[in-house]
């Protein structure tokens, strides 16, 4: 697998090779001038306010759980349309019923399931870790999902919010980390042939072993499986954020370090802020996407303070008792690097006691645009379509909760080469 970047004649384009197959892909060119390769192409990407036209390939058909408003699936997306197919999101499930209509609203969603995983599939499980199985075949248990036909694909990121280290001690022993397994075995009862799973890299210290449990039952279910954790400004994101991926694959052997290998193809040099907001930083909108939340006077001052004295991080005199005196949440009401990848954007980016999100050259705090360009959204892709009442709150649950898609796309792209990829691996050897 290959990627070579062009920008001639007003587009840059993207050729993808796989095997003796070569899909270039085109878009406006909208990146700065100075700008060449991967980058140019995913700031065109980010920059682009039309959604583009979909290849006229072969459909994937794809069911998306833990969905949230689809970082995952804009990334799964874009590597399906990069091979020149389509992507058919046949089901995408969440609790979140407002984030399912932001979902179909972007990536055609065919049906929205607006209910936990856990109740889709009935499985047993024998044993844990590697040695777990499944004690008869998981069965799809909800009608909804009965009749979508054949599943190319299933992608899930279970809550991650148990496993995270910003959390306290029980964090290893939430309960939602079962959701984990649930999710493995669903995929499993919807026979798809490749199974994405996503979550935080602290989920290989679960209290439960669940990921080395859904090893055990997918390998026993007859799917090749590998894992690693990707970090996105090492693909040429913006941002600091890594996540463990579980990529298997069905009657194929992956070896372990698969992912790993395919994925270090892909890899590009981390990119500073300014290459994601640069265009945003005076732009004159008053919708609630383009506009920064207003602070309080004592997070005001905060904000002079770090201006006034051209500093990155607050003093501890400055802080609150709660964010001093060697806390580990040193990056709370620090101001982003411009030339410098973000730290993780979370659902607080838009509160600076929740994280380093200052705005580098504007005494305020990112706005949702840019939280989103920082998180890989493109422009097109619409967090309050039409008919959707959509508050701060949602956007900063649907922004900051995301996979940034450069982490999809490189699994995605990944896991639908796999075949050709091991094949020449064998051949060579």
């Amino acid at each position: 697998m290959k990627q070579l970047f062009r920008r001639t004649g007003g587009q840059v384009s993207k050729t993808v090779t796989s095997g003796r197959d070569a899909v270039e892909t085109k878009l406006p060119d909208l990146a700065d001038d100075h700008l060449e390769g991967s980058s140019a192409w995913w700031q065109s990407f980010l920059r682009n306010g039309s959604k583009p036209a979909p290849p006229a390939g072969e459909t994937i058909n794809i069911v998306d759980a833990f969905c949230g408003s689809g970082g995952l699936a804009l990334g799964v997306k874009t590597a399906i349309e990069a091979l020149g197919n389509k992507a058919n999101f046949a089901a995408v499930i969440d609790t979140d019923a407002v984030a399912l209509d932001i979902h179909r609203a972007n990536l055609g969603s065919r049906r929205c399931i607006s209910a936990s995983v856990a109740t889709l599939v009935d499985y047993h499980v024998l044993g844990l870790g590697e040695d777990a199985s499944f004690g008869y075949e998981p069965e799809v248990v909800d009608p909804a999902l009965s009749d979508i036909g054949p599943v190319d694909m299933f992608i899930a990121g279970p809550p991650c919010q148990g496993h995270s280290n910003l959390n306290n001690h029980t964090r290893r022993q939430d309960p939602r980390n079962d959701l984990y397994v649930a999710a493995a075995a669903l995929g499993v009862a919807l026979n798809a042939e490749t199974i994405i799973i996503e979550n935080v890299p602290t989920v290989l210290n679960s209290h439960s072993n669940v990921v080395a449990t859904a090893v055990g039952l997918l390998r026993s279910a007859g799917y090749g499986v590998s894992m690693s954790v990707l970090k996105a400004d090492e693909l040429g994101s913006a941002q600091r954020r890594n996540r463990h991926f579980l990529l298997a694959v069905r009657n194929c052997e992956i070896p372990a370090d698969y992912l790993a290998g395919a994925a270090r193809k892909l890899a590009s040099e981390p990119l500073p802020v300014s290459w994601a907001i640069a265009d945003l930083v005076d732009v004159a909108s008053d919708r609630l996407l383009d506009t920064a939340p207003t602070l309080s006077s004592v997070n005001m001052d905060r904000i002079d303070y770090l201006f006034d004295h051209d500093l990155y991080d607050l003093p501890d005199a400055q802080r609150p008792d709660c964010h001093k005196n060697g806390t580990t949440y040193t990056a709370v009401y620090g101001r982003i690097h411009w030339d410098k990848p973000a730290q993780t954007i979370t659902t607080g980016f838009g509160t600076p006691g929740q994280g380093r999100y200052i705005h580098p050259t504007r005494r305020r705090v990112i706005t949702p645009h840019e939280a989103a360009r920082i998180q890989g959204f493109p422009d097109w892709f619409d967090f309050a379509p039409p008919g959707t009442e959509v508050k701060r709150k949602n956007l900063a649950k649907w922004i900051g909760d995301a996979v940034h898609p450069i982490l999809g796309y490189a699994v995605a792209l990944s896991a639908l080469t796999a075949s050709e990829s091991l094949a020449s691996v064998q051949d060579a050897a």
